[in-house]
């Protein structure tokens, strides 16, 4: 079957954040899905087959990381629809089923395509005690993301600390279900992008993830309500890099980025 890895939230190759797609007929057993994903050892693979035209969408999702299945994951979603469209499987925007609701996914002329997730809810925390030596900075303040992203957030002093960090994963797995986002406002908005952030995922097996889309619908709401714009543009400074547009709209976070297909082959599996 054709397999294909997808660099998504960027417009060239070897950036933004590296996916793996198989488009099925129906999914297979849940041992043989998990041990591709570890196969193809990046952050996530995203599996999809179509749906028969009665159903609430035109196609089903799921996302496994090297170590287990998510609920959410932007980028993958982002690379599953660029390959959709792409290759002519499916044209017009695209509703996807998955763990997280009905996901929906539209293509605009200049080749972006727009992300339709559920809003993090954002609860405020009090700084759980090691953090700042986890992380190896002192949080500003901490809020929790709920279960569907299950993400601790905590805003750091500025830009050049979130670029700076040299995090202990082992230790920072203690303080959420999947991870930990830092995030801090840029230091020069007229680069191009509003805020900056890091996502650390011990728990989901990834030390580091490249561009994070979910991570996204807890940073659109956080930052729209500090800067008083619901659209601004975030950067995820990770070695590989890359942008996310976010558009908050209530209970509703648009998410817009590019995606360019690196390899496609074959599994012989």
């Amino acid at each position: 079957m054709r397999i294909r890895i997808v660099d998504a939230f960027t417009d060239r190759p070897f950036a933004g954040n590296p996916a793996g797609v198989l488009l099925l007929d129906a999914f297979p057993e849940d041992d043989w899905l998990q041990n591709v994903a570890l196969e193809v050892n990046h952050a996530e693979t995203a599996f999809a087959h179509r749906l028969p035209e009665s159903a609430e969408a035109d196609w089903a999702l799921r996302w496994f990381t090297p170590a287990t299945e998510v609920a959410m994951c932007g980028h993958a979603t982002l690379a599953t629809a660029h390959v959709l469209h792409t290759t002519g499987t499916h044209t017009g925007p695209v509703r996807f089923a998955t763990r997280s609701g009905v996901l929906i996914a539209t293509p605009a002329d200049d080749g972006s395509i727009t992300l339709d997730f559920p809003t993090a809810p954002l609860t405020a925390v009090e700084v759980p005690d090691g953090v700042a030596e986890a992380l190896g900075a002192e949080p500003l303040t901490a809020f929790d993301t709920g279960p569907s992203v299950g993400d601790l957030v905590v805003e750091l002093a500025d830009e050049k600390t979130v670029r700076g960090l040299t995090p202990d994963h082992k230790a920072l797995a203690a303080y959420s279900t999947r991870g930990l986002i830092a995030t801090a406002r840029a230091e020069d908005p007229a680069l191009g992008y509003d805020f900056v952030s890091r996502c650390f995922f011990p728990n989901v097996g990834i030390d580091e993830d490249p561009v994070t889309g979910s991570a996204h619908t807890a940073l659109a709401p956080y930052w729209s309500e500090r800067l008083g714009r619901p659209d601004l543009t975030g950067l995820q400074a990770s070695p590989r890099s890359g942008l996310v547009r976010t558009g908050l709209r209530g209970e509703r976070t648009l998410l817009t980025g590019r995606a360019v297909t690196v390899i496609d082959g074959e599994l012989h599996a």
